[in-house]
């Protein structure tokens, strides 16, 4: 009983190390945009200021996670949760690194005349970031059909980006002067692209943790 007991500590304090990084991680996303519409050269440096301490809680939480394995030695629900958050981890650790990404082209674009519009950007990127919200969200939950119509949402953001790329490709013929400083924005896009392909990860892992099945070829 007391083994029981020391396993669903430990499982608590693994989910909320990956909730808080996840907060983290919601954040850069929220930091890196703003640095990047509002040209804010100094919300764009605390983003990748802020990238190693999230380099340090994925380090903590894989730590955890071991020690978890090896001295409780879960099986079946608890033992998928450690394995999902395993997986997630490294996941919220490269959809970090895409918000540095974006910072760092948000200071170069600081650095040149402002453009008169970001197109779609603000919006692709609000729509990525309520995804993963939402995503936490039925991780902590355990819903998995809330998770598997978030997969489905994942397409709103390839369409944004879709028009995105035409857009801007458009604008660069029509004005070769813009073409490095919308080509900066392209990138952007393709990051905030990214993230929403780690978000629907995300939830494929959070189908696995409760139906106990991989949906990632199907």
């Amino acid at each position: 009983m007391e083994q029981r007991k020391l396993l669903e500590r430990e499982l608590d304090i693994l989910r909320d190390r990956l909730l808080l990084m996840g907060g983290e991680v919601e954040l850069s996303i929220q930091r890196a945009i703003h640095s990047l519409v509002q040209r804010d050269s100094n919300v764009a440096n605390q983003v990748l200021e802020r990238d190693d301490v999230i380099d340090r809680m994925e380090l903590e939480i894989d730590r955890l996670s071991v020690e978890l394995l090896t001295l409780r030695r879960p099986v079946a629900r608890e033992l998928r949760l450690v394995i999902s958050i395993s997986k997630i981890t490294p996941l919220l650790e490269r959809i970090a690194d895409h918000a540095s990404s974006i910072a760092k082209a948000a200071l170069e674009l600081n650095d040149e005349p402002e453009l008169k519009s970001y197109g779609e950007i603000g919006e692709m990127a609000e729509r990525a970031l309520e995804m993963l919200q939402a995503a936490l969200d039925a991780f902590t939950s355990n819903d998995s059909e809330k998770a598997r119509n978030l997969i489905a949402k994942d397409a709103e953001v390839d369409k944004i980006y879709e028009r995105l790329v035409t857009e801007l490709m458009e604008s660069m013929s029509q004005d070769a002067s813009k073409s490095t400083r919308l080509a900066r924005l392209l990138f952007v896009a393709k990051n905030l692209e990214r993230i929403g392909d780690y978000v629907k990860d995300i939830c494929e892992m959070t189908v696995y943790m409760k139906e106990a099945v991989f949906i990632k070829h199907q």
